[in-house]
């Protein structure tokens, strides 16, 4: 699998993917299921080790059923 260098934004979103699918209850087999991608991707995805097009973040927010930018809002952490 090719890997380019992590950024603030993809570790980001990679936050605010894990956050959301466990405030659900969503296994990562869920969410793939749901999204229609591969489980091991999302895997990657949430560790900040695979970049992501502009069509996958799509098909999750689809999935969770929110706005594609809010996978990318810096969100303050408590």
């Amino acid at each position: 699998m090719k890997r380019t260098p992590k950024s603030p934004l993809r570790d980001t979103l990679a936050i605010n993917l894990r956050s959301l699918r466990a405030e659900r209850g969503w296994s990562q087999e869920r969410l793939a299921l749901e999204s229609g991608l591969n489980r091991t991707y999302l895997s990657a995805v949430e560790r900040s080790e695979q970049n992501i097009s502009i069509d996958n973040v799509w098909r999750l927010a689809q999935a969770l059923d929110i706005d594609p930018a809010s996978l990318l809002e810096v969100r303050q952490r408590s």
